[in-house]
Protein backbone atom coordinates (compact mmCIF):
# COMPACT_ATOMS: atom_id res chain seq x y z
CA UNK A 1 0.00 0.00 0.00
CA UNK A 2 1.56 3.62 -0.89
CA UNK A 3 2.16 5.91 1.70
CA UNK A 4 -0.72 8.21 -0.29
CA UNK A 5 -3.35 5.44 0.34
CA UNK A 6 -1.91 4.80 3.99
CA UNK A 7 -2.22 8.87 4.74
CA UNK A 8 -5.74 8.62 2.99
CA UNK A 9 -6.83 5.55 5.38
CA UNK A 10 -5.93 7.45 8.19
CA UNK A 11 -7.72 10.52 7.41
CA UNK A 12 -10.64 8.28 6.15
CA UNK A 13 -10.76 6.73 9.42
CA UNK A 14 -10.41 10.03 11.66
CA UNK A 15 -13.04 11.49 9.67
CA UNK A 16 -15.53 8.67 10.43
CA UNK A 17 -14.59 8.36 14.27
CA UNK A 18 -15.40 12.42 14.58
CA UNK A 19 -18.34 12.12 12.86
CA UNK A 20 -19.54 9.04 15.46
CA UNK A 21 -18.66 10.84 18.54
CA UNK A 22 -18.86 14.29 18.53
CA UNK A 23 -21.73 16.62 17.58
CA UNK A 24 -19.99 18.91 14.98
CA UNK A 25 -21.67 19.06 11.66
CA UNK A 26 -20.89 16.72 9.06
CA UNK A 27 -19.58 20.08 6.59
CA UNK A 28 -16.87 20.88 9.47
CA UNK A 29 -15.47 17.36 9.73
CA UNK A 30 -15.75 16.55 5.92
CA UNK A 31 -13.61 19.38 5.07
CA UNK A 32 -11.51 19.02 7.61
CA UNK A 33 -10.42 15.73 6.47
CA UNK A 34 -10.28 17.49 2.89
CA UNK A 35 -8.22 19.68 4.35
CA UNK A 36 -5.51 17.45 5.73
CA UNK A 37 -5.52 15.56 2.19
CA UNK A 38 -4.77 18.65 0.54
CA UNK A 39 -2.44 19.77 3.05
CA UNK A 40 0.12 16.43 3.04
CA UNK A 41 -0.11 16.68 -1.13
CA UNK A 42 -2.10 13.84 -1.57
CA UNK A 43 -4.65 15.23 -3.25
CA UNK A 44 -3.94 18.64 -5.70
CA UNK A 45 -5.94 21.43 -5.05
CA UNK A 46 -7.74 20.86 -8.61
CA UNK A 47 -8.69 17.79 -7.31
CA UNK A 48 -9.79 19.01 -3.80
CA UNK A 49 -12.25 21.00 -5.61
CA UNK A 50 -13.56 18.68 -8.33
CA UNK A 51 -16.63 17.54 -5.99
CA UNK A 52 -17.53 21.10 -5.80
CA UNK A 53 -17.98 21.31 -9.67
CA UNK A 54 -19.70 17.97 -9.76
CA UNK A 55 -22.64 17.98 -11.73
CA UNK A 56 -24.90 16.13 -8.88
CA UNK A 57 -23.74 18.96 -6.30
CA UNK A 58 -25.34 21.35 -8.89
CA UNK A 59 -28.49 19.16 -9.59
CA UNK A 60 -29.09 19.40 -5.47
CA UNK A 61 -28.51 23.11 -4.81
CA UNK A 62 -30.96 24.08 -8.27
CA UNK A 63 -33.74 21.54 -7.06
CA UNK A 64 -34.00 23.40 -3.22
CA UNK A 65 -34.64 26.15 -5.63
CA UNK A 66 -37.82 24.44 -7.00
CA UNK A 67 -38.97 23.07 -3.90
CA UNK A 68 -38.67 26.39 -2.87
CA UNK A 69 -41.66 27.37 -4.93
CA UNK A 70 -43.36 24.20 -3.38
CA UNK A 71 -43.33 25.31 -0.20
CA UNK A 72 -44.27 29.42 -0.49
CA UNK A 73 -46.83 28.40 -2.65
CA UNK A 74 -48.38 26.32 -0.39
CA UNK A 75 -48.11 23.36 -2.92
CA UNK A 76 -46.85 21.17 -0.09
CA UNK A 77 -50.23 21.13 1.34
CA UNK A 78 -51.95 20.08 -1.61
CA UNK A 79 -48.89 16.93 -2.00
CA UNK A 80 -49.56 15.95 1.82
CA UNK A 81 -53.41 16.14 1.04
CA UNK A 82 -53.36 14.12 -1.72
CA UNK A 83 -50.16 12.03 -1.46
CA UNK A 84 -49.80 11.11 2.23
CA UNK A 85 -53.19 11.19 4.09
CA UNK A 86 -54.13 11.27 7.38
CA UNK A 87 -52.02 8.05 9.74
CA UNK A 88 -53.14 6.75 13.06
CA UNK A 89 -49.97 5.59 14.18
CA UNK A 90 -45.88 6.05 13.18
CA UNK A 91 -46.24 2.90 11.36
CA UNK A 92 -48.99 3.77 9.16
CA UNK A 93 -47.06 7.13 8.25
CA UNK A 94 -44.31 5.30 7.58
CA UNK A 95 -46.22 2.91 4.92
CA UNK A 96 -48.25 5.90 3.55
CA UNK A 97 -45.12 7.57 2.85
CA UNK A 98 -42.60 4.75 1.27
CA UNK A 99 -44.68 2.90 -0.72
CA UNK A 100 -45.31 5.81 -3.30
CA UNK A 101 -41.94 7.00 -2.78
CA UNK A 102 -40.02 3.07 -3.48
CA UNK A 103 -42.79 3.09 -7.09
CA UNK A 104 -42.07 6.73 -8.38
CA UNK A 105 -37.64 6.08 -7.55
CA UNK A 106 -38.02 2.99 -9.87
CA UNK A 107 -39.01 4.83 -12.69
CA UNK A 108 -37.58 8.49 -11.60
CA UNK A 109 -34.17 9.76 -10.71
CA UNK A 110 -34.66 9.71 -6.78
CA UNK A 111 -32.96 13.21 -5.78
CA UNK A 112 -35.76 15.35 -7.00
CA UNK A 113 -38.72 12.96 -5.41
CA UNK A 114 -36.84 12.92 -2.28
CA UNK A 115 -36.36 17.03 -2.60
CA UNK A 116 -39.89 17.45 -3.03
CA UNK A 117 -40.81 15.30 -0.48
CA UNK A 118 -39.03 16.63 2.76
CA UNK A 119 -40.50 19.96 3.32
CA UNK A 120 -43.84 17.88 2.64
CA UNK A 121 -42.99 15.58 5.11
CA UNK A 122 -41.94 18.17 7.56
CA UNK A 123 -45.29 19.84 7.60
CA UNK A 124 -47.54 16.71 7.53
CA UNK A 125 -45.13 15.44 10.74
CA UNK A 126 -45.69 18.30 12.76
CA UNK A 127 -49.25 18.55 11.99
CA UNK A 128 -50.28 15.22 13.26
CA UNK A 129 -47.31 15.11 15.59
CA UNK A 130 -45.38 12.38 14.48
CA UNK A 131 -41.76 12.64 14.96
CA UNK A 132 -39.74 13.53 11.76
CA UNK A 133 -36.28 11.49 12.10
CA UNK A 134 -38.80 8.18 12.09
CA UNK A 135 -40.15 9.60 8.53
CA UNK A 136 -37.50 10.61 6.65
CA UNK A 137 -34.42 8.16 7.10
CA UNK A 138 -37.38 5.88 5.77
CA UNK A 139 -38.21 8.30 3.14
CA UNK A 140 -34.53 8.48 1.38
CA UNK A 141 -34.16 4.13 2.44
CA UNK A 142 -36.88 3.64 0.29
CA UNK A 143 -36.04 5.92 -3.05
CA UNK A 144 -33.35 3.54 -2.50
CA UNK A 145 -34.95 0.30 -2.62
CA UNK A 146 -37.23 1.72 -5.23
CA UNK A 147 -34.45 2.09 -7.77
CA UNK A 148 -33.06 -0.95 -7.55
CA UNK A 149 -36.22 -2.15 -9.55
CA UNK A 150 -35.78 -0.81 -12.97
CA UNK A 151 -33.17 -0.58 -15.36
CA UNK A 152 -33.61 3.31 -15.19
CA UNK A 153 -34.15 3.19 -11.72
CA UNK A 154 -30.95 4.84 -10.57
CA UNK A 155 -27.57 6.05 -12.74
CA UNK A 156 -25.64 2.65 -11.30
CA UNK A 157 -27.99 0.63 -13.04
CA UNK A 158 -27.27 2.81 -16.37
CA UNK A 159 -23.57 2.44 -15.35
CA UNK A 160 -23.35 -1.27 -15.33
CA UNK A 161 -25.32 -2.09 -17.88
CA UNK A 162 -23.46 0.05 -20.21
CA UNK A 163 -20.18 -1.73 -18.45
CA UNK A 164 -21.83 -5.03 -19.81
CA UNK A 165 -23.34 -3.76 -23.25
CA UNK A 166 -18.94 -3.33 -23.62
CA UNK A 167 -17.82 -6.30 -22.17
CA UNK A 168 -20.27 -9.11 -23.68
CA UNK A 169 -22.61 -6.71 -26.55
CA UNK A 170 -25.58 -7.45 -24.28
CA UNK A 171 -27.59 -5.42 -21.77
CA UNK A 172 -30.38 -5.96 -18.86
CA UNK A 173 -33.98 -5.44 -19.96
CA UNK A 174 -35.70 -3.02 -18.77
CA UNK A 175 -37.65 -4.88 -15.94
CA UNK A 176 -35.20 -7.33 -15.65
CA UNK A 177 -33.62 -6.02 -12.02
CA UNK A 178 -37.35 -6.32 -10.95
CA UNK A 179 -36.88 -10.41 -10.46
CA UNK A 180 -33.89 -8.98 -7.79
CA UNK A 181 -35.16 -5.46 -6.85
CA UNK A 182 -38.96 -6.61 -6.07
CA UNK A 183 -38.36 -8.98 -3.75
CA UNK A 184 -35.22 -7.15 -1.81
CA UNK A 185 -37.66 -3.81 -1.94
CA UNK A 186 -40.35 -5.22 -0.24
CA UNK A 187 -38.42 -6.87 1.85
CA UNK A 188 -36.86 -3.41 3.22
CA UNK A 189 -40.28 -2.03 3.24
CA UNK A 190 -41.33 -4.65 5.03
CA UNK A 191 -38.65 -4.33 8.04
CA UNK A 192 -38.40 -0.68 8.00
CA UNK A 193 -42.19 -0.06 8.97
CA UNK A 194 -41.65 -3.66 11.09
CA UNK A 195 -38.48 -2.39 13.30
CA UNK A 196 -38.43 1.42 12.29
CA UNK A 197 -40.30 2.29 14.81
CA UNK A 198 -37.86 1.55 17.68
CA UNK A 199 -34.69 1.27 15.69
CA UNK A 200 -34.91 5.16 14.57
CA UNK A 201 -34.29 7.33 17.44
CA UNK A 202 -36.94 10.42 18.23
CA UNK A 203 -34.78 12.96 17.57
CA UNK A 204 -37.37 16.19 18.26
CA UNK A 205 -35.94 18.53 19.87
CA UNK A 206 -36.10 19.54 23.77
CA UNK A 207 -37.87 22.61 22.70
CA UNK A 208 -40.07 21.06 20.21
CA UNK A 209 -41.06 18.84 23.17
CA UNK A 210 -42.35 21.72 25.82
CA UNK A 211 -45.66 23.13 25.83
CA UNK A 212 -45.79 26.72 25.05
CA UNK A 213 -47.62 29.13 27.79
CA UNK A 214 -47.65 32.34 24.97
CA UNK A 215 -51.17 31.15 23.22
CA UNK A 216 -52.76 33.24 21.08
CA UNK A 217 -56.32 33.86 19.84
CA UNK A 218 -56.73 34.07 15.82
CA UNK A 219 -59.38 34.92 13.80
CA UNK A 220 -59.70 33.11 10.53
CA UNK A 221 -62.30 33.34 7.87
CA UNK A 222 -63.29 30.41 5.52
CA UNK A 223 -62.93 32.26 1.81
CA UNK A 224 -66.03 31.67 -0.03
CA UNK A 225 -63.97 30.71 -3.25
CA UNK A 226 -61.86 28.06 -1.65
CA UNK A 227 -62.06 24.51 -1.08
CA UNK A 228 -62.79 24.69 2.49
CA UNK A 229 -66.86 25.57 2.42
CA UNK A 230 -69.12 21.75 2.51
CA UNK A 231 -65.70 20.01 3.84
CA UNK A 232 -65.58 18.61 7.64
CA UNK A 233 -63.44 20.40 10.33
CA UNK A 234 -61.69 16.98 10.07
CA UNK A 235 -61.35 16.80 6.59
CA UNK A 236 -60.21 20.36 6.11
CA UNK A 237 -57.30 19.21 8.40
CA UNK A 238 -58.31 21.91 11.08
CA UNK A 239 -58.37 19.14 14.03
CA UNK A 240 -55.22 18.00 14.14
CA UNK A 241 -53.15 21.33 14.43
CA UNK A 242 -50.39 20.90 17.11
CA UNK A 243 -50.58 23.29 19.89
CA UNK A 244 -53.81 24.85 18.83
CA UNK A 245 -57.29 24.40 18.71
CA UNK A 246 -60.52 25.26 17.12
CA UNK A 247 -62.85 26.83 19.95
CA UNK A 248 -65.69 28.01 18.28
CA UNK A 249 -66.80 29.52 14.59
CA UNK A 250 -69.50 32.43 14.39
CA UNK A 251 -71.43 32.11 11.64
CA UNK A 252 -73.86 34.79 10.59
CA UNK A 253 -73.78 36.42 14.33
CA UNK A 254 -74.30 33.34 15.79
CA UNK A 255 -71.74 30.89 18.09
CA UNK A 256 -71.21 27.51 17.61
CA UNK A 257 -69.23 26.65 20.55
CA UNK A 258 -67.54 23.01 21.56
CA UNK A 259 -67.21 22.51 17.46
CA UNK A 260 -67.60 19.01 16.61
CA UNK A 261 -64.95 17.14 13.99
CA UNK A 262 -67.93 16.72 11.92
CA UNK A 263 -69.15 19.93 11.78
CA UNK A 264 -69.12 21.40 8.29
CA UNK A 265 -68.18 24.45 7.31
CA UNK A 266 -69.65 27.66 5.32
CA UNK A 267 -68.28 30.34 3.42
CA UNK A 268 -67.39 33.48 5.85
CA UNK A 269 -67.49 31.15 8.70
CA UNK A 270 -65.35 33.37 11.32
CA UNK A 271 -63.43 30.59 13.10
CA UNK A 272 -61.29 31.15 16.31
CA UNK A 273 -58.50 29.55 17.12
CA UNK A 274 -56.22 29.49 20.33
CA UNK A 275 -52.37 28.20 20.13
CA UNK A 276 -48.75 28.66 19.66
CA UNK A 277 -47.09 30.97 17.31
CA UNK A 278 -45.84 27.78 14.96
CA UNK A 279 -49.13 26.70 14.68
CA UNK A 280 -50.67 29.96 13.59
CA UNK A 281 -47.58 29.90 10.79
CA UNK A 282 -49.54 26.57 9.78
CA UNK A 283 -52.80 28.14 9.62
CA UNK A 284 -51.55 31.31 7.25
CA UNK A 285 -50.40 28.19 5.03
CA UNK A 286 -54.07 26.63 5.15
CA UNK A 287 -55.22 26.86 1.05
CA UNK A 288 -59.15 28.60 1.65
CA UNK A 289 -58.56 30.81 4.89
CA UNK A 290 -57.75 34.24 5.29
CA UNK A 291 -57.19 36.57 8.58
CA UNK A 292 -60.36 38.17 9.74
CA UNK A 293 -59.35 41.44 9.83
CA UNK A 294 -59.50 43.75 6.77
CA UNK A 295 -56.56 45.85 7.61
CA UNK A 296 -54.13 43.24 5.75
CA UNK A 297 -55.33 44.29 2.51
CA UNK A 298 -54.31 48.04 3.44
CA UNK A 299 -51.26 47.85 3.95
CA UNK A 300 -48.59 49.55 1.33
CA UNK A 301 -46.92 46.25 0.19
CA UNK A 302 -47.96 43.06 -1.05
CA UNK A 303 -48.61 40.01 1.10
CA UNK A 304 -45.90 38.21 -0.35
CA UNK A 305 -43.23 40.82 1.29
CA UNK A 306 -44.58 40.44 4.26
CA UNK A 307 -44.05 38.14 7.47
CA UNK A 308 -45.00 37.45 10.80
CA UNK A 309 -43.45 39.27 13.77
CA UNK A 310 -44.15 39.04 17.49
CA UNK A 311 -43.39 42.11 19.47
CA UNK A 312 -44.15 42.89 23.42
CA UNK A 313 -45.70 45.89 24.12
CA UNK A 314 -43.82 48.46 26.06
CA UNK A 315 -45.39 50.57 29.45
CA UNK A 316 -44.10 54.05 27.10
CA UNK A 317 -45.70 52.39 24.33
CA UNK A 318 -48.32 55.78 23.47
CA UNK A 319 -51.29 53.39 22.36
CA UNK A 320 -51.34 51.62 26.12
CA UNK A 321 -54.90 51.82 27.31
CA UNK A 322 -56.65 52.52 23.93
CA UNK A 323 -57.91 49.97 21.46
CA UNK A 324 -55.75 48.71 18.35
CA UNK A 325 -57.88 50.25 16.35
CA UNK A 326 -58.61 53.94 17.98
CA UNK A 327 -55.07 53.94 18.39
CA UNK A 328 -54.46 53.92 14.69
CA UNK A 329 -51.96 50.86 15.09
CA UNK A 330 -52.03 49.87 10.78
CA UNK A 331 -51.51 53.57 9.70
CA UNK A 332 -48.53 54.52 12.56
CA UNK A 333 -46.67 51.37 12.56
CA UNK A 334 -47.60 50.27 8.65
CA UNK A 335 -48.07 46.45 10.52
CA UNK A 336 -51.08 44.76 11.54
CA UNK A 337 -52.28 42.82 14.19
CA UNK A 338 -52.91 39.33 13.82
CA UNK A 339 -53.40 38.24 17.51
CA UNK A 340 -53.07 39.03 20.78
CA UNK A 341 -51.31 36.60 23.70
CA UNK A 342 -51.99 38.36 27.31
CA UNK A 343 -50.90 36.15 30.66
CA UNK A 344 -52.06 32.92 29.05
CA UNK A 345 -55.92 34.94 29.31
CA UNK A 346 -57.98 34.65 26.15
CA UNK A 347 -59.46 38.05 25.01
CA UNK A 348 -63.10 37.74 24.16
CA UNK A 349 -62.63 40.64 21.87
CA UNK A 350 -62.11 41.17 17.87
CA UNK A 351 -59.15 42.00 17.50
CA UNK A 352 -59.67 45.77 16.50
CA UNK A 353 -61.89 46.29 20.14
CA UNK A 354 -58.69 45.18 22.04
CA UNK A 355 -57.43 47.75 24.74
CA UNK A 356 -53.45 47.27 24.77
CA UNK A 357 -51.67 46.64 28.13
CA UNK A 358 -47.75 46.67 28.55
CA UNK A 359 -46.57 43.04 28.00
CA UNK A 360 -49.06 42.10 25.25
CA UNK A 361 -47.37 40.39 23.09
CA UNK A 362 -48.82 41.22 19.75
CA UNK A 363 -48.42 38.96 16.64
CA UNK A 364 -48.13 41.52 13.88
CA UNK A 365 -47.77 40.75 9.76
CA UNK A 366 -45.64 43.13 8.38
CA UNK A 367 -42.51 44.11 6.22
CA UNK A 368 -39.08 42.63 7.51
CA UNK A 369 -37.85 46.16 7.87
CA UNK A 370 -40.23 46.86 11.14
CA UNK A 371 -37.95 44.57 12.70
CA UNK A 372 -35.38 46.83 12.48
CA UNK A 373 -36.70 49.77 12.82
CA UNK A 374 -38.75 48.91 16.04
CA UNK A 375 -36.08 46.93 17.50
CA UNK A 376 -34.53 50.03 19.57
CA UNK A 377 -37.98 51.48 19.74
CA UNK A 378 -39.21 52.31 23.13
CA UNK A 379 -42.52 51.61 21.84
CA UNK A 380 -41.92 47.52 22.17
CA UNK A 381 -39.12 45.09 23.21
CA UNK A 382 -38.14 41.47 22.15
CA UNK A 383 -38.97 42.18 18.78
CA UNK A 384 -38.80 39.15 16.45
CA UNK A 385 -39.46 38.18 13.39
CA UNK A 386 -41.05 34.33 13.15
CA UNK A 387 -38.92 32.25 10.51
CA UNK A 388 -40.29 30.68 7.30
CA UNK A 389 -43.87 33.28 8.08
CA UNK A 390 -44.30 34.84 4.59
CA UNK A 391 -47.91 34.25 3.41
CA UNK A 392 -48.08 31.53 0.37
CA UNK A 393 -49.38 32.54 -2.48
CA UNK A 394 -51.57 29.69 -3.04
CA UNK A 395 -52.81 31.10 -6.36
CA UNK A 396 -49.34 29.58 -7.80
CA UNK A 397 -49.25 26.31 -5.77
CA UNK A 398 -50.18 24.67 -9.35
CA UNK A 399 -47.55 26.63 -11.21
CA UNK A 400 -45.28 24.96 -8.58
CA UNK A 401 -46.17 21.54 -9.08
CA UNK A 402 -46.09 21.95 -13.02
CA UNK A 403 -43.11 22.91 -12.35
CA UNK A 404 -41.36 19.95 -10.25
CA UNK A 405 -43.79 17.69 -12.50
CA UNK A 406 -41.59 18.99 -16.23
CA UNK A 407 -38.76 18.03 -13.97
CA UNK A 408 -39.37 14.75 -13.29
CA UNK A 409 -40.96 13.59 -16.25
CA UNK A 410 -38.89 15.18 -18.86
CA UNK A 411 -35.79 13.31 -16.53
CA UNK A 412 -37.77 9.86 -16.54
CA UNK A 413 -38.56 10.30 -20.54
CA UNK A 414 -34.73 11.34 -21.03
CA UNK A 415 -35.61 14.34 -22.98
CA UNK A 416 -33.29 16.01 -20.55
CA UNK A 417 -30.30 15.06 -17.86
CA UNK A 418 -31.03 15.65 -14.59
CA UNK A 419 -29.17 18.74 -14.15
CA UNK A 420 -30.23 20.35 -17.41
CA UNK A 421 -33.96 19.72 -16.10
CA UNK A 422 -33.19 21.12 -12.37
CA UNK A 423 -31.37 24.13 -13.72
CA UNK A 424 -34.61 25.23 -16.34
CA UNK A 425 -36.88 23.98 -13.45
CA UNK A 426 -35.23 26.86 -10.99
CA UNK A 427 -35.56 29.43 -13.77
CA UNK A 428 -38.92 28.41 -14.29
CA UNK A 429 -39.41 28.47 -10.31
CA UNK A 430 -38.05 32.22 -10.24
CA UNK A 431 -39.69 33.56 -13.18
CA UNK A 432 -42.52 32.61 -12.64
CA UNK A 433 -42.56 34.21 -8.88
CA UNK A 434 -43.27 30.92 -7.24
CA UNK A 435 -40.43 31.99 -5.38
CA UNK A 436 -38.63 35.05 -4.77
CA UNK A 437 -34.88 35.59 -5.23
CA UNK A 438 -34.36 35.80 -1.14
CA UNK A 439 -36.28 32.67 -0.71
CA UNK A 440 -34.51 30.85 -3.12
CA UNK A 441 -31.11 31.77 -1.80
CA UNK A 442 -32.16 31.04 1.64
CA UNK A 443 -33.95 27.44 0.66
CA UNK A 444 -30.31 26.03 -0.80
CA UNK A 445 -28.77 24.17 2.02
CA UNK A 446 -25.17 25.00 1.85
CA UNK A 447 -23.83 23.26 4.58
CA UNK A 448 -24.83 19.84 3.06
CA UNK A 449 -23.44 21.52 -0.28
CA UNK A 450 -20.14 22.06 1.00
CA UNK A 451 -20.58 18.15 3.08
CA UNK A 452 -21.31 16.57 -0.47
CA UNK A 453 -18.50 18.57 -2.25
CA UNK A 454 -15.71 17.84 0.58
CA UNK A 455 -17.28 13.89 0.98
CA UNK A 456 -16.97 13.90 -3.16
CA UNK A 457 -13.20 15.22 -2.58
CA UNK A 458 -12.24 12.38 -0.07
CA UNK A 459 -14.10 9.56 -1.93
CA UNK A 460 -11.81 10.44 -5.16
CA UNK A 461 -8.62 10.03 -2.90
CA UNK A 462 -9.59 7.13 -1.92
CA UNK A 463 -10.27 6.12 -5.43
CA UNK A 464 -7.02 7.35 -7.09
CA UNK A 465 -4.54 6.30 -4.21
CA UNK A 466 -5.42 2.76 -5.14
CA UNK A 467 -7.18 2.57 -1.31
CA UNK A 468 -10.66 1.54 -2.55
CA UNK A 469 -9.31 -1.16 -4.93
CA UNK A 470 -7.03 -2.79 -2.54
CA UNK A 471 -9.49 -2.91 0.24
CA UNK A 472 -11.91 -4.46 -2.43
CA UNK A 473 -9.85 -6.90 -3.23
CA UNK A 474 -8.87 -8.09 0.54
CA UNK A 475 -12.44 -8.36 0.59
CA UNK A 476 -12.91 -10.91 -2.12
CA UNK A 477 -9.90 -12.93 -1.64
CA UNK A 478 -11.73 -13.91 1.65
CA UNK A 479 -13.62 -15.62 -0.95
CA UNK A 480 -11.17 -18.70 -1.36
CA UNK A 481 -12.82 -20.79 -4.22
CA UNK A 482 -16.74 -20.51 -3.29
CA UNK A 483 -18.88 -19.18 -5.83
CA UNK A 484 -21.38 -18.64 -3.76
CA UNK A 485 -18.53 -17.09 -1.03
CA UNK A 486 -17.34 -14.77 -3.64
CA UNK A 487 -20.79 -12.90 -3.81
CA UNK A 488 -20.75 -12.79 -0.31
CA UNK A 489 -17.35 -11.02 -0.44
CA UNK A 490 -18.51 -8.71 -3.40
CA UNK A 491 -21.54 -7.40 -1.89
CA UNK A 492 -19.55 -7.15 1.17
CA UNK A 493 -16.73 -5.34 -0.07
CA UNK A 494 -19.18 -3.18 -2.52
CA UNK A 495 -21.24 -2.29 -0.01
CA UNK A 496 -18.20 -0.81 2.17
CA UNK A 497 -16.52 1.11 -0.53
CA UNK A 498 -19.97 2.77 -1.91
CA UNK A 499 -19.87 3.99 2.17
CA UNK A 500 -17.64 6.15 1.74
CA UNK A 501 -17.25 7.13 -1.96
CA UNK A 502 -20.17 7.70 -4.50
CA UNK A 503 -21.69 4.59 -5.48
CA UNK A 504 -21.16 5.03 -9.25
CA UNK A 505 -17.77 4.98 -8.10
CA UNK A 506 -18.46 1.47 -6.10
CA UNK A 507 -19.46 0.07 -8.98
CA UNK A 508 -16.39 1.23 -11.53
CA UNK A 509 -13.97 0.14 -9.13
CA UNK A 510 -15.94 -3.09 -8.25
CA UNK A 511 -16.88 -4.18 -11.68
CA UNK A 512 -13.77 -5.24 -13.26
CA UNK A 513 -13.00 -7.12 -10.02
CA UNK A 514 -16.83 -8.70 -10.38
CA UNK A 515 -15.37 -9.84 -13.96
CA UNK A 516 -12.20 -11.43 -12.27
CA UNK A 517 -13.90 -13.13 -10.13
CA UNK A 518 -16.23 -14.85 -13.00
CA UNK A 519 -13.78 -15.99 -15.24
CA UNK A 520 -11.91 -17.36 -11.95
CA UNK A 521 -14.84 -19.55 -10.73
CA UNK A 522 -15.46 -20.24 -14.82
CA UNK A 523 -19.00 -18.71 -14.29
CA UNK A 524 -21.05 -16.15 -16.28
CA UNK A 525 -20.74 -12.93 -15.57
CA UNK A 526 -24.57 -12.00 -14.72
CA UNK A 527 -25.10 -13.16 -11.02
CA UNK A 528 -21.37 -10.92 -10.08
CA UNK A 529 -23.00 -7.85 -12.22
CA UNK A 530 -26.16 -7.87 -10.65
CA UNK A 531 -24.96 -8.17 -7.21
CA UNK A 532 -22.80 -4.86 -7.53
CA UNK A 533 -25.88 -3.59 -9.27
CA UNK A 534 -27.58 -4.43 -5.95
CA UNK A 535 -24.91 -3.81 -3.44
CA UNK A 536 -23.37 -0.01 -5.06
CA UNK A 537 -27.49 1.08 -4.10
CA UNK A 538 -27.51 -0.34 -1.02
CA UNK A 539 -26.26 2.54 1.08
CA UNK A 540 -27.84 2.87 4.14
CA UNK A 541 -25.01 2.51 6.46
CA UNK A 542 -23.77 6.25 6.95
CA UNK A 543 -25.52 9.50 5.71
CA UNK A 544 -22.53 10.29 3.31
CA UNK A 545 -23.19 7.13 1.11
CA UNK A 546 -25.86 8.37 -0.83
CA UNK A 547 -26.98 11.92 -1.65
CA UNK A 548 -30.50 11.49 -0.36
CA UNK A 549 -29.18 9.99 2.98
CA UNK A 550 -27.20 13.68 3.72
CA UNK A 551 -30.33 15.32 1.96
CA UNK A 552 -32.35 14.15 4.98
CA UNK A 553 -29.45 14.72 7.53
CA UNK A 554 -30.01 18.18 8.31
CA UNK A 555 -33.59 18.19 8.70
CA UNK A 556 -34.18 14.69 10.55
CA UNK A 557 -31.83 15.98 13.28
CA UNK A 558 -30.18 12.77 12.82
CA UNK A 559 -26.55 11.64 14.59
CA UNK A 560 -24.19 9.31 12.30
CA UNK A 561 -24.96 6.68 14.32
CA UNK A 562 -28.62 6.68 13.79
CA UNK A 563 -28.03 5.30 10.09
CA UNK A 564 -25.95 2.45 11.42
CA UNK A 565 -28.67 1.98 14.16
CA UNK A 566 -31.59 1.22 11.24
CA UNK A 567 -29.11 0.36 8.04
CA UNK A 568 -26.57 -2.20 9.73
CA UNK A 569 -29.83 -4.77 9.83
CA UNK A 570 -31.35 -4.06 6.43
CA UNK A 571 -28.06 -3.69 4.28
CA UNK A 572 -27.60 -7.58 5.91
CA UNK A 573 -31.08 -8.12 4.94
CA UNK A 574 -30.70 -6.75 1.58
CA UNK A 575 -27.33 -8.80 1.10
CA UNK A 576 -28.40 -12.29 2.67
CA UNK A 577 -31.88 -12.34 -0.26
CA UNK A 578 -29.13 -10.92 -2.94
CA UNK A 579 -26.57 -13.42 -2.54
CA UNK A 580 -29.44 -16.43 -2.19
CA UNK A 581 -31.52 -14.92 -4.81
CA UNK A 582 -29.12 -14.17 -7.62
CA UNK A 583 -27.72 -17.70 -8.19
CA UNK A 584 -31.52 -18.71 -8.69
CA UNK A 585 -32.44 -15.91 -11.46
CA UNK A 586 -28.59 -15.69 -12.80
CA UNK A 587 -26.87 -18.67 -12.38
CA UNK A 588 -23.57 -19.60 -12.31
CA UNK A 589 -23.27 -22.25 -15.62
CA UNK A 590 -24.84 -18.92 -17.86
Amino acid sequence: MSIDALITLAVLAAVLAVLVVSTLGADLVLMGGLLALLITGVVSPTEALAGFSNPGLATIAALYIVVAGLRDTGATELLVARLLGHPRSIRQAQAQLILPTTLMSAFVNNTPVVAALIPAVGDWARRHRLPISQLLMPLSFAAILGGTCTLIGTSTNLLINALLVRLTGNGLDMFELAWIGLPVALAGLAFITGAGRWLIPDRRTPTAQLDNPREYSVEMIVAGDGPLPGRTIEAAGLRQLPGMFLAEIERDGKLLPAVSPRQPLAANDRLVFIGIVDSVVDLQRIRGLRPATEQIFKLDSPRRARVLVEAVVAPSCPLVGTSIRAGGFRTRYNAVVLAVARDGERIQKKIGDIVLRPGDTLLLEARPAFVAQQRHSRDFFLVSQIEDSQPPQHHKAYAAIAVIAAVVVSVAAGLLEILQAALIGAALTLLTRCASPAAARRAIDWPLLVAIGAAIGIGGAVQNTGLAAQLAHGFTDLAGHSAQGALVALFAATVLISAVITNNAAAVIMFPIAVSLARGMHSDIMPYAITVVVAASASFLTPIGYQTNLMVYGPGGYRFTDFLRLGLPLTLLVGALTVTLVPMIWPFAG
